[in-house]
């Protein structure tokens, strides 16, 4: 809550931390009065929480980069003119369509230094080159802040970026920049280089690209490399967890080092030794897997088991969850907002509370059988705490994940084995034939059966609506559930059912509300003009573009429609005119041509029509002058300057988004 608290409300440092000493005094008062007593009084606890509040505020203070003097967001000038900015590369993305994407981190600007991490877009040229970590540029051009979403009911992700610490974007041209001979060779350096002598070795002993990008996702946590077909095959099949190193990953991890090291003796030394070197293994594979927060999560779970281990301890794995936990956001408050860092801790939170309940159900005694039956409950239970929050971020849910874990798991446990050998190889040049031959045979079949799994589209329900409230009610139902199962009682009962009740209560007013709201929205494509209208649940699109299925414009259409439970109806050729509420809207497009019978009180511009705007303002007298995205800049800029001066008001989709009415 401190974190949450301090991100939305930007405390200042002096603020933040009289806070902490505050609560930190009052705590210390309340700790002397309480130590001798076995039950603390209510005031411990409350000076208690209010340290912790207090904690979260100060260490997302302490980690906000732009609390720093010389970051870059203190400088307007950097975003105003052309610089020569110096930059280095710090992690390489997966590339859009146009661009080639790094993390960069400034280090001067002109003849001044400043902080600050960058997303850097290099356009694609000819020269396939890309740069590798340790990088430095010294690039001419000019800052832009994170782009803000242009469209109702789109991902922010300018408000994505913020919580990695990036606050700007720069977009340049190979040509415009100079690249520095030397690198930086720091740990981000070697491990990418680490990482790139294996994927080399590998591509050229004839390891398939499909295959290859599939195995250095799953061992190496780089998903840069796979292809958007595949991606959406593991989301379809419900395995797309698998590609993200996490728990499962850094487990087997733990279970070979410690297999590895068993010679060791069972005493004092040897226990400190096995210990260390199981904390080096799982902090390495952290580090080449890019201390992605899953990753980050699962070692610091993974350290206190080791830890338990070495002093011969059971270790309570919900005293070992929260602790990572609170170590974890101590040191990255900002991974609370990462996605997969709130799936993992949800789902991994469920494993532990619900699959000892739901593995109880059945006793087989087969050992086959339990093995499986343990897959299945351990999915069941994963996916039952991730549903409501995955649903919330993705608005899908893949029916067949029981089929897809129940295979792939015991699979994965073989590919990992062999997959890690064939990475030690190859990073020395080694890649046995056989070895490389039965991993990449193994990654064939596992991505020949998730497209089978995927197929099936009828089991992958799709566009489905939660918003923020939905999602709080979900979850107090699906535990006040779990609570009533695990111990039944009246009480729990009724507290359940009023759970559902509340839920479905929040449901029916949610679509009683949006059935009666009625709108035309005009929405921000580049060189296109795309109209919607809204009449309660039923949406009509207006465009003269074609809209396919898997379109950026069609998805950004069905994020409004998904949020406001609505449905397309269909996609119809733009009119001249439309009526609404005693609302007369005038379409004008590059012809120029219009209806001059009755007065407009909307005109929307497209196509940079060659008009008179004064002699049209005259004539008709709008209430409001929309131009949208497909226009020329330099036409919007004219025209906002004749509205200026006869007083009309002017939008531009450009400047402002979507307009709705």
């Amino acid at each position: 809550m401190g974190i949450i608290t301090a991100y939305y409300s930007k405390f200042s440092s002096s603020i933040g931390f009289g806070l902490l000493g505050v609560s930190g005094i009052a705590f210390g008062v309340a700790y002397i009065q309480n130590r001798k007593e076995y039950r603390p009084k209510p005031l411990f606890s409350i000076c208690l929480y209010s340290l912790f509040f207090c904690i979260g505020i100060t260490t997302t203070i302490i980690h906000n980069d732009t609390n720093k003097k010389d970051h870059y967001m203190h400088n307007s000038a950097t975003f105003e003119n052309r610089h020569s900015i110096r930059v280095l590369i710090r992690e390489k993305l997966k590339n859009s369509t146009k661009n080639t994407r790094y993390i960069a981190e400034i280090k001067q600007v002109d003849h001044t230094q400043q902080s600050g991490k960058i997303l850097l877009n290099i356009k694609k040229d000819t020269d396939s080159k890309e740069f590798i970590p340790g990088t430095e540029l010294l690039i001419r051009g000019q800052l832009a802040l994170n782009f803000k979403p242009g469209n109702p009911d789109q991902f922010d992700y300018g408000r994505y970026l913020e919580t990695k610490g990036i606050y700007a974007q720069m977009f340049t041209k190979k040509r415009e920049l100079t690249v520095n001979p030397e690198l930086t060779k720091d740990v981000w350096y070697y491990t990418s280089e680490f990482r790139n002598t294996i994927i080399g070795n590998l591509s050229k002993n004839g390891f398939k690209k499909k295959e290859l990008a599939v195995v250095t996702a799953l061992i190496l946590g780089q998903q840069q490399d796979i292809s958007p077909e595949v991606l959406r095959d593991y989301q379809y099949a419900g395995a797309v967890h698998i590609l993200s190193v996490s728990g499962l990953h850094v487990g087997f991890i733990l279970l070979l080092v410690t297999f590895l090291l068993k010679p060791l003796p069972k005493n004092k030394w040897g226990n400190t030794i096995r210990f260390t070197i199981v904390l080096i293994s799982l902090w390495l594979f952290a580090l080449v897997a890019g201390l992605a927060p899953s990753v980050v999560r699962s070692a610091t779970m993974f350290s206190f088991l080791a830890m338990g281990m070495l002093l011969n301890r059971e270790t309570n794995t919900y005293h070992t969850l929260i602790v990572s936990l609170f170590l974890i956001l101590l040191a990255e408050p900002l991974f609370l907002f990462d996605v997969g860092f709130q799936l993992s801790y949800i789902a991994l939170f469920f494993i532990l509370w619900l699959q000892p309940k739901l593995k109880a159900l059945w006793q087989p005694e087969n050992k086959i059988a339990v093995y499986f039956w343990d897959i299945l409950t351990v999915s069941f239970a994963a996916q039952i705490g991730a549903f409501p929050l995955s649903i919330y971020y993705f608005h899908q849910f893949p029916g067949l994940f029981f089929v897809t874990n129940v295979v792939l798991i015991p699979c994965l446990s073989v590919v990992m084995a062999l997959g890690v050998l064939l990475m030690v190889l190859a990073y020395f040049d080694i890649v046995p034939i056989v070895l490389s031959k039965t991993v990449e045979f193994c990654i064939t079949i596992m991505n020949g059966f998730i497209k089978w799994v995927a197929s099936v589209e009828s089991f992958v329900i799709k566009d489905i609506p939660l918003s923020f409230s939905l999602l709080l009610l979900a979850y107090l139902a699906l535990i006040s559930w779990i609570l009533w199962f695990s111990k039944p009682s009246f009480g729990k009962i009724t507290f359940a059912t009023c759970c559902i009740l509340l839920f479905q209560a929040v449901i029916i007013g949610t679509h009683w509300t949006e059935e009666n709201k009625e709108e035309y929205i005009v929405f921000n494509t580049p060189k296109k003009t795309i109209m919607a209208q809204r009449s309660g649940k039923k949406i009509v699109l207006f465009t003269n573009d074609s809209l396919p299925e898997n379109s950026f414009e069609r998805k950004m259409v069905q994020s409004y429609a998904t949020a406001h439970f609505c449905t397309i109806e269909s996609v119809k050729k733009l009119k001249n005119t439309y009526f609404s509420h005693n609302t007369k809207t005038l379409v004008i497009d590059k012809s120029g041509i219009y209806n001059t019978s009755g007065q407009a009180d909307v005109i929307l511009l497209r196509e940079s029509p060659k008009i008179n705007l004064e002699r049209l303002l005259m004539v008709q007298k709008p209430q409001i002058i929309i131009a949208d995205a497909s226009n020329y800049k330099s036409y919007v800029t004219t025209w906002k300057e004749t509205c200026r001066h006869k007083k009309i008001p002017f939008h531009s989709t450009y400047e402002k988004g979507f307009y709705s009415y």
